[in-house]
């Protein structure tokens, strides 16, 4: 099993050399509406990144009671959140339930930081008259629920924030806490 979790670890570090959000890409020189959205995108992006790397079996299956949400668990909602985040910047609407999750914890790692990434470019290039048009949207069978863009920063944008900061406080527990030179204030790791 040691050497398992090794090769793991060791399969995790050469897959994340081309993911996003180990540093946080240089601010906008002005402060527009969409900026300062895809700010706050990649901002969850570096600590979700930092939150997630390295995790290994063992925080993977942590819960810290039997009620409560595993860390995988806990990363498949963070997926869902993302991907509502991801479909508002497209301008898509949210079906419910999701339609597909990925089963493995690298494609699902991937996909996260994948989503945010796409969000965040996209909200960088909206004007503000344009953001009106960006709406949370879900669907469920026959209904359709629309509510206007600040319920994405008070809702599933705040929520995933609180959720990966389960995740490092989760892997604390389990004794593989995040890298001591992650600086989430600067957005990059200090060497």
């Amino acid at each position: 099993m040691g050497s398992y979790l090794y090769f793991l670890t060791l399969n995790s570090m050469a897959q994340n050399n081309n993911l996003p959000f180990a540093e946080i890409p240089p601010p906008p020189k002005e402060y527009r509406a969409g900026a300062v959205i895809a700010r706050m995108i990649e901002g969850l992006g570096f600590r979700y990144y930092w939150a997630t790397e390295g995790l290994v079996t063992q925080d993977l299956n942590y819960r810290p009671t039997i009620e409560a949400k595993s860390t995988l668990e806990t990363l498949v909602h963070l997926y869902t959140l993302c991907e509502i985040i991801h479909h508002v910047a497209q301008n898509k609407p949210n079906v419910r339930p999701p339609q597909s999750v990925p089963e493995d914890f690298e494609n699902l790692r991937k996909e996260t930081l994948n989503f945010l990434q796409e969000a965040a470019n996209t909200f960088k290039g909206i004007v503000q008259v344009s953001l009106k048009k960006n709406q949370v949207v879900f669907e469920r069978q026959e209904q359709r629920n629309e509510f206007p863009l600040w319920n994405l920063l008070n809702g599933p944008l705040a929520d995933a924030l609180y959720h990966t900061g389960q995740v490092v406080s989760f892997r604390r527990t389990t004794g593989n806490p995040i890298d001591k030179g992650v600086n989430v204030f600067l957005g990059k790791k200090n060497i």
